[in-house]
């Protein structure tokens, strides 16, 4: 991706090449309007696989949009969303469907099925679309998915019966569940308290290391996305007006971006 930009004037990053394998996500000059609200004005943005993109600003900035665009829920008014390479616009839904298998999702508050256990919540993609497997190993998948987020003894209990961050890690074994390359999470560390927060910071970085993913993050966060993030992208009105490292945006000289960053 692009350094970040020091003025109030951010030119695109660079889209690099379609074939690019190292190439995960690549967003190209991406459009959306609702009604008369233009919520994505030109977006360009890339992730690498192994790298993790926080997309942060204010509420109501088009960050939950951009990722229902990256996983094909809703489709861009103009510009390009490339997955490995592929541009998902107007696919067959075989064809994005297998798309999405690669993808995994963390919505904003966990999105359990109530009336199913945790284990039972994990093992719910396993069941509808890895039909190759015995029970005996969507079981063992499962355990160890639970294990890996810190709650192999947990497998029985009910989402109500769990506190919000366990809720989180529940969410988070679930959308790894298909073995994903890319890992979309929205909103994180929303409702947690700090320590809370904190868990699911040193999870995610744990997660991303140990399965080498390329993870966008959208939040309003920013010391979590300082945290966990190689790259930050900062959205006001539509567009990017700050992308780089942490230490690159606190160098621009937009108003915008500078008190942003004063609420760290």
């Amino acid at each position: 991706m692009s350094a970040a930009a020091h003025s109030d004037t951010v030119m695109p990053s660079v889209l690099l090449p379609a074939h690019e394998t190292s190439l995960a996500v690549a967003i190209c000059n991406v459009h959306k309007t609702f009604g008369k609200h233009h919520v994505l004005d030109g977006i360009t943005l890339t992730v690498a696989q192994g790298q993790t993109l926080a997309v942060l600003g204010r509420s109501g900035t088009g960050k939950s949009v951009l990722l229902r665009l990256i996983i094909g829920l809703i489709q861009p008014d103009s510009g390009a969303i490339r997955i490995h390479g592929d541009d998902i616009s107007g696919l067959s839904l075989d064809h994005l469907g297998a798309i999405r298998k690669k993808m995994g999702f963390l919505f904003q508050h966990a999105a359990l099925y109530d009336s199913l256990t945790v284990a039972e919540n994990v093992a719910f993609p396993l069941q509808h679309h890895r039909r190759d497997l015995s029970q005996s190993e969507k079981q063992d998948r499962v355990r160890h998915l639970l294990a890996e987020v810190g709650l192999d003894g947990d497998l029985d209990k009910m989402p109500s019966n769990i506190s919000g961050g366990m809720q989180k890690r529940v969410g988070l074994a679930r959308a790894l569940a298909l073995e994903p390359d890319i890992l979309l999470l929205d909103e994180p560390t929303a409702g947690l308290d700090p320590i809370s927060s904190r868990e699911i910071d040193e999870l995610i970085l744990k997660l991303q290391k140990e399965h080498h993913m390329a993870s966008i993050v959208v939040t309003h966060d920013l010391s979590s996305a300082r945290t966990i993030a190689d790259q930050l992208a900062l959205l006001d009105r539509g567009k990017v007006v700050a992308e780089g490292s942490f230490e690159d945006l606190q160098q621009s000289d937009n108003p915008f971006v500078r008190d942003f960053l004063k609420v760290l």
